[in-house]
This record gives structure tokens, C-alpha cells and sequence, in this order.
């Protein structure tokens, strides 16, 4: 017999369609595809219609259900409902003592117009004297208190509660036996700064009865099934994470949609560096890859600053299902509003025949639109004019791709607008395109120019079902390479079949010392492995962000211990070395491999690649030490000693699965016993240093 395939499904619920892929992991080949509408309005929402998209992959392939070893599923749920207010109100309790009330509810109640200028997120506010041991019976009280003010969730939030985070969990308990969800602050994130932790806890809080129900849908739905495999939700920041995440902290899966695409890009088609456009039938989601990675900030939700790190993505209201407005008899705009928000077919895959009844009528499309848009009445049906349909009237679309469509039906409609304003069919055609690929040009330049991108060196990667209608156009006037991805309009799928759990701490630690870094490093290993991650498979790297006094550790893992043998996701060392001199900009039979572990690879001059391909580190100027741990030990001491200085320079430690930065210890000694202690359980290593 032979032995059972290993396949992962991916799953990206969009705003309009939901769309499924297998995949085979030892060959990384796709199994089957599938795609249906997103199925916001059934009974149980969006679980639906995963159902049905992940039964379709199943019956296509013969699949058998013990063969899935993962299913992975992004989602919009999080950031419809804050960008529809589908929120419940917050109750807030701030806790410190007594002699800072003033100052703590200062910062907590969020009343402050700079952080929460809409009042869109709806919140009460209660304080706790915990000069003194806080009492269950006054938590209690506080959290009736806020019940009756409206509060549906609670948040707990102090101003040191990431140093000692007792009092949180203890509202939290005591919430969880009044059966209110409740959120902490230190459960965030682990910086200092209380209104921002305070603010993000909030906004997090804000939507969890919504996911919370949504989570339970999609799980019990996907059970019944018969499949048993880990279920998980991508996050914003490329990596996936388990269920519980989606239930306690869903503000970490704001931008999922995009990350699922910008993940396939990375992972599938390894992309080193290059823009990625993604382009759906509403919006069009535009994002940085440098040197094989993402570029990740600080995300701002609805004009509300958060303490949340996602990835860098660029949301425009355009896209292949975009409607038409019209100003003084020319096309004023495109978007933001599209067919499908309508409730409209396009009238580019519409009947020939019943298109040649139509008339030109503007509609609004929601009732509280400011903008008419084009449509096209016919004696069956009403059509919308959208960007596709221009497309494939100036025939600018291949026959087998995915947004190709009856081209005498766009030619009919483009002319019958042309005709409302006294134009040609294709100069009315090139308008639209012109003008919905406006913001998509801006927006890329200013992004070349903002991270200093050699237009030469980079590349517009198309993704999304209606890639080939607006991003060659783009990328011909901005004079970019051009290059379609492989199965686009499943990329975003792709992308999250592939990904893998991932988590990151960040830790304010104004004073950081090798304990202090080794006992986050065990944390986030333990995290990892809680979610699902098989122990032998975590790679821990961290790095210490000296000007904000931040140690950030990140991690990823995987739900089986994948090889060089057994998946398709590794690079090999052919790859990474392409890739290192992609980065560095000079040929690949120039870079020598200097050193490698299971997980690493580490190549002379100053690039250092992981075996996903993802760079590490970056020394222009480095020196490294490798072998066994005491030769290392030795000759680090030895370098050290003969600096003759006071100031040590940066060092980082490369052992199997860790890349741990002591650039903020600057102790020689301090340095070498944290090396020593770190190799205790370790044969061999890596030390680099720069010099």
C-alpha cells in the first residue's frame, strides 16, 4: 500500500467569493480548486458556504478526509465588523492605585479625541484601587456595574499589568463566571504605553461576541464533515494560528485576506522582491515583498492606532468588478462601489442578444450613496459596466484567463455607453481602465519611492481573479516587469494552505539580560506547541529594537516536521542561494556557503536565509565563528578580549533553531557567559559578529 498522501486545504473567504484549494505537500502540486459565492447572508454566515467550497475540493479529487493533515481559512469577519460597526459595547476596568486615579482613567477611558475621535468604538469606564488586594466580590460588582451601563465584553487593563498581569486574569476569571467574554491588555501585546495597549484591547474586544459565534459556525461546521485535521486561521502577519486565536484575539486576523495572498506570493511563487497586486472584484490590495519578506507595521484600523504588527498592505476601492460614475458626460470615477455590491451580472458575460435591448440608466447601488453609477437595462435583466467588461472589449484579456469574457458582449455594452455620451466604444473602453488605474499607478510610485525600490530590480506581481484586467496596464505605464502568478485567482488560497503557525512577542525591556530574553524564547515555544506545532519543527529568532527598548521574538513551526524531502515549501540550497544573491545583488556563483544547520543557511559575504527562504540577518561588515561549542566559545572570547574595548560590538547566536540577538547586551562577559548558557543543550553553532 502506499503511503497516505499529505495534503492541506486553504480556504480565503472573500467579500464576494469563497474560494478553496488542495494541496499536495511533497510535490507542492495543486490537487483541485474550487469557488463559490460568500455566503454572508445564510443562517450560519460565511460557514456555509466554506462547507460547500471545501466539499466541491473533496468530490473533484477523491479525496479521503484522513489525507487532510490541515485546513487553513482566511477571513473578513473582523474587519466587516469594525468597518460596519457590527460592535458590542466595551466595559472597561482600569485598575492601579489610588494616588494615579486621576491619570490612569486619563489614559483608559478613551475619551481622548485622538485616539478615538468617532467614538465608533462604544465604551464605559470603571476604575479599581489595587493599592490594596482586589476582592472577588468587587470585581464583581465593578462588572455589574458596567452591565448595566451596556457593556457586553470587558476589557482589564493596568498600567504595569505586562510586568505582573495577576489582577487582568483575575477580572478575566471572574467575567468568565458571569459568562461575559472578556479581554486584558497584557494579553495584547507586551509593550508599555497604557492607552494604546488599553485602545487595542478595546477595538479588540469591540468584535469578539461577533467571532466568537463565527468560529463556533465554521469549526462545528467543518466536524460535521467527518474531517479531524487542525483547523486554522490566518493572521495578518502571514502566519496561521488555531481557532482559539479567532475567539480571543481576533484583531490579529484584521488583514487576513491580503496576508493570505501576499503569503502565496511568498511561499509558492517565491518571490524575492517585487509589489504584489491583488486584484478581487471589490478591492484591489496592494503589498511590498523585499528581499524575499513583507514589510510589516503598526496597523491603524479605522484611524484608531493599535499596538498590533501585520503586514504593510495598501487597500483601494477599485477593482475587475468595479462600476462606472459619470460627470459632464465623461467618466468622473471607478469604484469604489462594485457589481456585487450591487446585486449586478456583468454585462461583459451577459446574453449578446438581451444586451442589445439595453439603455443607459444611473443607479445607486446603496441608498445612501452620494455617487450614480452606469448600468445597462435590458428587456431581461439589468447589467452593470465594470472594468472587465472594458478590458475585454479593448481585447486586453487571454483567452484562458480567468477574468476572459464574451467579448462581443463587452464590445456591445462599451458602444452602447459610447453612445450615451457621443464617443467611440474604445476610447470610452481606455477611459475606464485610465481611470481606475489611476490610483493603483500613485499608489505604487509613492511606494517605489518610499522604500528606495530600484524599478529594474522589481517586479508587479498580478494575483486575484481580475489581475489581467488592470495590473499589465499598470505596470506598462509605470514601465515595471510584469508577471502574472501562477493560478491567480487562487493565489490568496494557496497562500494560506501553505503558511505556517507563527506567532511574535513583543516586550518592553529597558534593562534586557540573557534570562530575560531565554524566558520569552520558552514562552513563545510553548505557545507554538499549544497551538499545534510540533516541538522539533519551532525556529525561534529575536532581535532587539535598542531606540524603542523592544525585544521582539518571533516564531514559526508546523503542524508535522516537514524536510528538504517532504515539502515542497523549503528551499533547497540551490534556492537559497538565488535568493541570497538576489538580495545582495550580485551572481550566485559569487556567494559561498559558509555554514548550515536543519534550519539555516548561512552564506559569506552578509546574508543569512532560513530554509523557507525568509532572510534573517543582514552584516555588511561580519565576522563568524563556527564548529563546536567550545572551539566557538573560545575564539568569541578570544575576539572579545582583544578589542580592548569597553564596549562590546553586536553579536547574534545561530544554534539549530535559534537566531538569538545580544546587540543589547554590551558587557563582554555578559555576552560570553550568554552564549555559553545558551549552548548548554547544543553540539555546534554559529556566533556572527559585526564588526
Amino acid at each position: 500500500m502506499s503511503d497516505p498522501r499529505r495534503i492541506r486545504v486553504g480556504i480565503d473567504v472573500g467579500g464576494t467569493f469563497t474560494k478553496a484549494v488542495a494541496i499536495d505537500v511533497k510535490s507542492g502540486s495543486l490537487l483541485a480548486k474550487s469557488t463559490v459565492p460568500t455566503t454572508h447572508d445564510a443562517e450560519k454566515g460565511v460557514s456555509e458556504g466554506i462547507v460547500t467550497a471545501l466539499t466541491k475540493i473533496i468530490h473533484k479529487t477523491g479525496i479521503r478526509v484522513n489525507e487532510i493533515e490541515l485546513i487553513s481559512h482566511s477571513t473578513t469577519q473582523a474587519i466587516n465588523a469594525l468597518l460596519e460597526s457590527d460592535t458590542s459595547k466595551v466595559g472597561i476596568i482600569a485598575m492601579g492605585v489610588g494616588p494615579s486615579k486621576k491619570d490612569v482613567v486619563k489614559r483608559t477611558n478613551l475619551q481622548d479625541a485622538a485616539i478615538n475621535n468617532n467614538q465608533d468604538i462604544k465604551t464605559c469606564h470603571e476604575f479599581l484601587d489595587t493599592s490594596h488586594l482586589i476582592t472577588e466580590s468587587e470585581v464583581i460588582n465593578t462588572i455589574n456595574r458596567l452591565k448595566k451601563k451596556g457593556a457586553e465584553v470587558i476589557v482589564a487593563t493596568e498600567a504595569f499589568g505586562v510586568d505582573d498581569p495577576s489582577n487582568e486574569l483575575f477580572v478575566m476569571a471572574n467575567a468568565s463566571k458571569l459568562g461575559i467574554p472578556s479581554t486584558a491588555s497584557h494579553e495584547i501585546s507586551g509593550i508599555y504605553g497604557l492607552e494604546i495597549r488599553t485602545l487595542t484591547a478595546a477595538v479588540n474586544a469591540s468584535v469578539l461576541p461577533k467571532t466568537f459565534q463565527v468560529a463556533n459556525f465554521v469549526e462545528d461546521a467543518i466536524r460535521k464533515t467527518g474531517v479531524a485535521a487542525p483547523l486554522m486561521i490566518m493572521k495578518g502577519d502571514g502566519g496561521v494560528s488555531s481557532m482559539d486565536t479567532f475567539r480571543t484575539k481576533p484583531i490579529l486576523t484584521i488583514l487576513s485576506g491580503p496576508a493570505a495572498s501576499v503569503a502565496g506570493a511568498l511561499l509558492y511563487l517565491k518571490v524575492t522582491n517585487g509589489i504584489f497586486v491583488e486584484v478581487g472584484g471589490t478591492s484591489t490590495n496592494i503589498c511590498i515583498i523585499r528581499n524575499g519578506k513583507p514589510e510589516i507595521r503598526y496597523v491603524t484600523i479605522k484611524d484608531h492606532p493599535t499596538c498590533i504588527r501585520s503586514m504593510d498592505v495598501r487597500i483601494l476601492g477599485v477593482a475587475g468588478g468595479s462600476m462606472v460614475g459619470l460627470d459632464q458626460n465623461r467618466v468622473s470615477h471607478v469604484g469604489p462601489r462594485s457589481a456585487h455590491i450591487a446585486s449586478l451580472k456583468y454585462s461583459c458575460f451577459a446574453d449578446p442578444e438581451d444586451l442589445k435591448t439595453g439603455k443607459i440608466i444611473l443607479i445607486k447601488p446603496r441608498s445612501n450613496d452620494k455617487s450614480e453609477y452606469v448600468a445597462i437595462k435590458c428587456d431581461k435583466e439589468t447589467y452593470a459596466i465594470t472594468n472587465t467588461c472594458a478590458a475585454n472589449a479593448l481585447e486586453m484579456i487571454e483567452k484562458e484567463d480567468y477574468a476572459f469574457a464574451n467579448q462581443e458582449s463587452a464590445k456591445i455594452a462599451m458602444k452602447t455607453l459610447g453612445e450615451y455620451l457621443g464617443v467611440p466604444y474604445h476610447e470610452i473602453a481606455m477611459s475606464i481602465i485610465q481611470t481606475a488605474s489611476f490610483e493603483i499607478t500613485k499608489t505604487i510610485s509613492k511606494i517605489l519611492k518610499e522604500f528606495k525600490m530600484n524599478p529594474s530590480h522589481t517586479a508587479l506581481i498580478g494575483g486575484g481573479g481580475g489581475a489581467s484586467v488592470l495590473v499589465p496596464f499598470v505596470a506598462k505605464q509605470l514601465g515595471i516587469k510584469y508577471e502574472k502568478a501562477e493560478h491567480a485567482e487562487v493565489i490568496s488560497s494557496i497562500g494560506v494552505a501553505s503558511s505556517m503557525l507563527q506567532e511574535e512577542i513583543e516586550q518592553t525591556m529597558i534593562e534586557p539580560t540573557p534570562e530575560k530574553i531565554n524566558q520569552i524564547h520558552k514562552k513563545i515555544h510553548a505557545m507554538l506547541i499549544d497551538k499545534g506545532a510540533v516541538p522539533e519543527s519551532v525556529v525561534i529568532n529575536s532581535e532587539y529594537v535598542s531606540d524603542k527598548s523592544l525585544l521582539r521574538v518571533t516564531a514559526i513551526g508546523n503542524v508535522e516536521l516537514d524536510s528538504a524531502e517532504t515539502s515542497k515549501n523549503i528551499f533547497t540550497l540551490d534556492d537559497a542561494r538565488k535568493r541570497a544573491s538576489e538580495i545582495i545583488e550580485i551572481s550566485k556563483d559569487l556567494i559561498d556557503l559558509s555554514y548550515e544547520t536543519d534550519h539555516y543557511f548561512v552564506f559569506i559575504g552578509r546574508i543569512e536565509v532560513d530554509r523557507y527562504g525568509k532572510p534573517k540577518l543582514s552584516l555588511k561588515n561580519g565576522k563568524i565563528f563556527q564548529g563546536g561549542k567550545i572551539a566557538i566559545l573560545e575564539e568569541l572570547y578570544e575576539y572579545l578580549e582583544s578589542r580592548r574595548s569597553d564596549i562590546a560590538p553586536k553579536v547574534y547566536l545561530l544554534d539549530d533553531l535559534r537566531l538569538v540577538d545580544y546587540s543589547s547586551l554590551t558587557s563582554s562577559p555578559r555576552i560570553v557567559d550568554a552564549v555559553r548558557d545558551e549552548l548548554v543543550h547544543s553540539e555546534k553553532g554559529a556566533i556572527l559578529i559585526e564588526i
